[in-house]
């Protein structure tokens, strides 16, 4: 494998059943397309957490994981949303891939995320081998233009580097061609909902044993009401010390201010007071029902029993 400035180069080989074990050809893909120039890569934590864990579990004497990258396409960004490791085994010679694997589990992806397609495939690990070369060849197959994933699990370099890769021909016409793998820009994206969880992680990390409970709804609200405060009396200090003339003003910092506060709803403390308490009686109402419902429910299943 060939490093230089501007990608990874590798030289191919010729597919065989001897190398990737494929019980039928491949579906293709339609209706796929990414930039020649490269697309950004938008990673959720999801995907991350997954890798890791199916790194984790891996067979004794593997040194890596493969698996299938899923999620959605546009002009310009790859949004990737979920995956699914993929069996494998390599040597110095061959590489076996159960692909009937992959696409039973994809069609199963399917029915529950119609919406996600395959848009490459990940490994972990931090350097392109030449069997990568042929794994790709067959993931080109799938997608247009896919994305190689490379997430270092081991930490060889202290930290959990990931990068983005998609291939390119290069070489003479009629001549040695090789594959050459550049690199693109990623980014980590999430979800109100994964939110969540990245905090949870992140309270674990002060926990003297590494656990932490979930917390309770009224502890959500109030702690982003804590961060909300804060974030309120930095921008107070800053405009304070704008108007003094301790700091130099910042247009750009000023047009974001204007534009939070045109967003900022135009109420009165009584007229939201009221909203809050109405809302608050409906949701406490709805609650009481649930409850209510659920105590029926119980009562009817011993009544039946008896």
């Amino acid at each position: 494998v060939l490093f230089s400035d501007r990608g990874v180069a590798a030289p191919p080989r010729p597919i065989t059943h001897r190398t990737i074990l494929v019980s039928e050809r491949p579906r293709v893909l339609s209706g796929i397309k990414m930039s020649v120039y490269g697309p950004i890569v938008k990673i959720h934590p999801v995907v991350l957490a997954s890798i890791a864990d199916s790194y984790e579990r891996r067979n004794e004497g593997a040194s890596r994981v493969i698996g299938t990258l899923l999620g959605t396409i546009d002009k310009h960004t790859v949004e990737i949303t979920n995956c699914f490791s993929v069996p494998h085994n390599e040597s110095e010679d061959e590489v076996a891939v159960d692909m009937e694997f992959a696409k039973n589990m994809y069609e199963l992806h399917k029915k529950v995320s119609p919406s996600e397609v395959i848009i490459g495939w990940y490994a972990t690990g931090y350097d392109i081998t030449e069997h990568s070369v042929l794994i790709h060849e067959y993931y080109s197959r799938e997608a247009q233009n896919p994305i190689h994933l490379t997430v270092d699990t081991a930490l060889q370099s202290g930290k959990m580097n990931i990068r983005a890769y998609v291939s390119a021909q290069m070489g003479v016409p009629g001549k040695t061609v090789g594959v050459m793998f550049t690199p693109l820009t990623v980014k980590y994206i999430y979800y109100d909902t994964e939110r969540i969880g990245i905090d949870l992680l992140q309270r674990t990390r002060a926990s003297p044993n590494r656990t932490n409970g979930l917390t309770s709804d009224l502890e959500q609200v109030g702690g982003a009401a804590a961060r909300v405060q804060d974030m309120l009396a930095t921008v107070l200090t800053y405009i304070e010390d704008v108007l003094s003339g301790k700091v130099m003003a910042d247009n750009s910092v000023g047009r974001f201010l204007m534009d939070l506060v045109n967003k900022v709803p135009k109420i009165t403390a009584e007229d939201f007071e009221t909203m809050l308490n109405s809302n608050i009686n409906d949701l406490l109402m709805v609650t009481y029902l649930a409850n209510l419902t659920q105590a029926q429910i119980a009562l009817n299943e011993k009544l039946v029993v008896l």
